[in-house]
This record gives C-alpha cells, sequence and structure tokens, in this order.
C-alpha cells in the first residue's frame, strides 16, 4: 500500500478485494500500436476555472479555452497530441456552459467525433473518469484510457509519445500508471511522487511507492534534488476494464453513484448529458486520493517532457520566450528599463517602465500588477471580488454562445450598447423580452431576421427597430460572420429576461 495522506473517505465494500495483473509473462513492452490491440482512448478533462490566471481566466471562458502558449489553445493542442491511427476520438468531460466552445475549438482542430460528456455537476477528477470509463467499457473494455487535463503544456511530444509506449504496456499488463516529471526546480506548487524500483519486462516503469502532498519551500528543496521524487503530472493511463476494478474496490460509492448517472444519460445534439441527480451524489475526489494512492498496482514513468500545469502568471513567464532582458510581452506592449517581467494585454497599449519581476495583464474590463514570487496569491484576489459580488470575478464583457459572442461596449442609466457577432448559418432563438426594446443596425454580414410572423432582410448600414414583448430572431443566412451594434433600452438587461419560444440548441 501506498504512503499517503489520509484522502477523503469515499465508503467502502466489505467484499472488495484489490484486482490482480495478469501474470508476469504478460508484462511484456510493447509499442503504442499493436496489432489486434484494443484502441487508445483520450480522456480529456476540461474543468475548473483557472483562477490564478485571471484576469484573462475565469470561469465562464477558463485558461484551457485561451490560446496562451501558441496559435491553438490549450484544449486543442492536447487533443492534438492524440492524433493518429492508434487513436480512437477523445472522450472530453466538461461542464454544461463549456459544451459549445469545445465542440467548436474541436472542430477548428479538426478532431472528428469527439465524444462531449456533460457534467451536471463539478465532481472533481474521480467520478469524470469513471463516467468515461464506463461509456467506453460499454463497446471497448480493454481499451486503454489516457486521461489527461485540458490546461497543461508539454513542449517534447517526442519525449511524450515515448513515455506513452511505455505507460500503454504497463496499462495492458493491469497497472495504473502515472507520469512523473523530472523536477528541475524545488517546486512548491506541484505534489510529488516517489519512484521505487524498475518493474521487471516493462521498459521505462516503475514501481511507484508514495505521493507527497505540496511542499512547503525547505521541502521542496529536498524532494527536488534527490533523484527519487518526481512531480506528480495529474496523467494517467489505464484500460478502462481495470478503472472499474479499480473503483469498485476503492471507491465503490463513485461507481455506484456514476454508473447510475450513466445508465440514466441523455443524448442532446452532438453532447451525452449525464443524468444530474445521480451524478451529484458522487463524492468530490481526485483519481489520486480515489485510486491512485489506494491502488496495489500503481506504477510511474520517470519523463522529462517540460511539462507545466501553467497553473499561475509565473508558470506562464517561466515556459514563454523571452527577450533579452527576460521579459514575456504579449500584444500592444511597450518596455523600458524592464526585466524578467511578465506583460500582457489584450486591448490598450500597455507600458510598463522600471520594474522588474512584475505581472501586469490587461484585459477589457480589469488589470492586474502583481510581483511573480506572489502569482499564486492572484487567486486570493478573485475570491475577495466573488465575495463582493464583482461579476468580473466570473466572466468577461464577451459572452459566447453557441452562435458566436455578444460583448458590451457602453453600459448607462437605463440603455446598453452590445456588439453581436454571429457565426456563417446559425441563428438565435426565438425569443421576447418583457422589460426591453432593442434597435440593430447591421454593421458587416446580412440578417434574416423573423419578428412575430414577418420576415425581413436587413443588409449593411441597415436598421430595425424591436419593441419591447414581440417576439424575434435574427439569423445569419450568408457566407461571412453577422455583427450588429444592438442598442438596448428599457427598466432591465439582465439575461432572465429572455422567452424562449424555440431554440435550436435545446435551452428552452
Amino acid at each position: 500500500m501506498l504512503v499517503h495522506s489520509a484522502p477523503p473517505a469515499v465508503g467502502t465494500h466489505a467484499t472488495a478485494t484489490p484486482v490482480e495483473p495478469p501474470a508476469a509473462d504478460a508484462r511484456t513492452a510493447e509499442p503504442v500500436v499493436q496489432a489486434g490491440a484494443a484502441p487508445i482512448v483520450p480522456v480529456i478533462l476540461s474543468g475548473g476555472s483557472g483562477s490564478r490566471l485571471w484576469p484573462v481566466s475565469r470561469a465562464s471562458f477558463p485558461k484551457q479555452l485561451w490560446p496562451l502558449i501558441s496559435a491553438h489553445t490549450m484544449l486543442q493542442e492536447t487533443a492534438l497530441r492524440a492524433i493518429g491511427a492508434e487513436f480512437a476520438p477523445p472522450v472530453v468531460v466538461c461542464n454544461e456552459e463549456h459544451r459549445f466552445l469545445i465542440a467548436e475549438q474541436l472542430r477548428e482542430a479538426g478532431i472528428d467525433a469527439p465524444r462531449i460528456v456533460l457534467e451536471p455537476v463539478g465532481r472533481n477528477s474521480a467520478p469524470a473518469l469513471a463516467a468515461a470509463a464506463l461509456i467506453v467499457a460499454e463497446t471497448s473494455p480493454d481499451a486503454v484510457l489516457w486521461m489527461m487535463a485540458a490546461d497543461s503544456a508539454i513542449a517534447d511530444t517526442a519525449a511524450l509519445r515515448t513515455a506513452l509506449d511505455q505507460a500503454v504496456a504497463a496499462a495492458r499488463a493491469g497497472r495504473v500508471v502515472t507520469f512523473g516529471m523530472k523536477p528541475t526546480r524545488p517546486e512548491t506548487g506541484y505534489g510529488y511522487i516517489e519512484q521505487g524500483d524498475g518493474l521487471p519486462d516493462l521498459t521505462g516503469v516503475h514501481d511507484l511507492t508514495a505521493f507527497v502532498e505540496k511542499p512547503d519551500a525547505a521541502r521542496a528543496a529536498i524532494l527536488a534534488s534527490d533523484g527519487r521524487h518526481l512531480w506528480n503530472s495529474g496523467m494517467y493511463v489505464l484500460t478502462a476494464r481495470t478503472a472499474l476494478a479499480e473503483f469498485e474496490a476503492h471507491a465503490p460509492a463513485v461507481l455506484d453513484a456514476v454508473r447510475a448517472s450513466v445508465a440514466g444519460r441523455a443524448q442532446d445534439l452532438d453532447f451525452i448529458r449525464l443524468e444530474p441527480k445521480s451524478f451529484a451524489t458522487a463524492p468530490d475526489i481526485s483519481i489520486d486520493y480515489a485510486i491512485a494512492e489506494r491502488t496495489h498496482h500503481a506504477a510511474v514513468v520517470p519523463a522529462d517532457l517540460g511539462w507545466s500545469d501553467v497553473g499561475s502568471w509565473d508558470a506562464l513567464w517561466d515556459i514563454s520566450d523571452k527577450d533579452a532582458q527576460g521579459n514575456v510581452a504579449v500584444g500592444d506592449v511597450v518596455l523600458a528599463s524592464a526585466e524578467n517581467c511578465y506583460v500582457r494585454s489584450d486591448g490598450i497599449v500597455t507600458a510598463v517602465s522600471g520594474l522588474s519581476d512584475a505581472i501586469v495583464v490587461v484585459t477589457g474590463d480589469a488589470v492586474l500588477v502583481t510581483h511573480r514570487d506572489h502569482a499564486q496569491d492572484v487567486k486570493k484576489v478573485v475570491e475577495q471580488l466573488r465575495a463582493s459580488g464583482r461579476q468580473e470575478a466570473v466572466s468577461h464583457r464577451r459572452s459566447y454562445r453557441p452562435w458566436g459572442f455578444y460583448e458590451s461596449l457602453i453600459e448607462g442609466d437605463r440603455f446598453e450598447v452590445k456588439r453581436v457577432h454571429i457565426m456563417p448559418g446559425e441563428r438565435l432563438s426565438f425569443h421576447k423580452h418583457f422589460h426591453r426594446a432593442e434597435h440593430w443596425v447591421v454593421v458587416a454580414g446580412t440578417a434574416e431576421v423573423t419578428r412575430e410572423t414577418e420576415r425581413l432582410l436587413l443588409r449593411e448600414n441597415e436598421g430595425l427597430y424591436m419593441p419591447l414583448g414581440v417576439a424575434h430572431r435574427v439569423a445569419n443566412p450568408g457566407r461571412i460572420p453577422l455583427t450588429l451594434i444592438e442598442v438596448r433600452t428599457g427598466s432591465y438587461f439582465g439575461e432572465d429576461d429572455i422567452v424562449r419560444l424555440e431554440d435550436d440548441y435545446g435551452r428552452i
């Protein structure tokens, strides 16, 4: 049994017994591509709000949906690591709010036929993995699940494939395998893994002897230099059959709740919607606590992948390209006599002068300035904003919808001006408002407007008035995005003042 701090209780079955791995002679190293072998199924967990990367990452649009490192978003980068004949389409587990964004980003990245599983409520990584394992096991119980977070960075993809080869071989031999990252510094923001002896006939795979919680600075210095401890990446490789057996043995309360939720699931457009009442009863617990720290078959593949969980602005500075003075500048940024700074502007020109080791992040509605040594404290700022009821804690001025997005431009007493962007072929719901009227002007594209029973076509520089209480809909019949300027007038502009009469996206 592994040495670890006591995990949260998840219930036990008196009859549960550990699942033995196959006999030792079955543990032979094998390549990822093996004739007749079940596929490798990427399981991408896209939860959390990434609050330490505020004000860019927020609950309504978290860090995995942003292109923080390359032209691709972090979700796209993660999915593109598992492209090839040996991989099945990914299973992406996410919350309902992000479903259309995730589907669109996967489509843009060329990811075909993903299974997008909607969690009715966040319950940490163990229930999410259990849901994926149950769904995959219905058709391919011996498939290898490669569980990974949607918001990590990996620089060396060639080394990753080598490590994955080794992990897949161990997974097919009944092991629960994680990747341990070789430390490059005494990091206090990561948990650690203690590796044991190498496993017979499994090249590059070691016994996993202990998990260590996030240490203080002194302890981190020891762990990073003793040669036995690795950073805990949070990635796991195991078969669907092994996953379900380990849940049954060590976290049956998780499995029982999620099994009922999967059995009661519904198909919603391209999404798998888990049954909410059963899923809500699942314990809120990570895969580390539920299985990895309890199993008798834990293994680790030590690897040097250039990995980062991109958990803070300091971590993003660390992995980004820098100028001669050690600065990272993103967007409309001017630097003078600055050293080792991370400066990002998503809008207005941002000038930084005479600062060292600073983080400056500017968005349309918020500015963050902090020392790099206090990058982990950004989460406390978000907590203060939440406590005071500030909308900036959770959402941006730009709000995304399945048809496109809208963003607030000006707000005043009894009026509001918004920009509305509708993608080609998409349309809003047929709806009405009780507290506001709307004036529209088309500035790009063509709008097909339904007003009660009449239909109108609006082109650039043409406008229309929509009185309070009138049912209406806007569609984009063209091949380019449609942009409207919308002026709202009235007593209340909340998004709950929408009565949907018909909707393509099932939001009634």
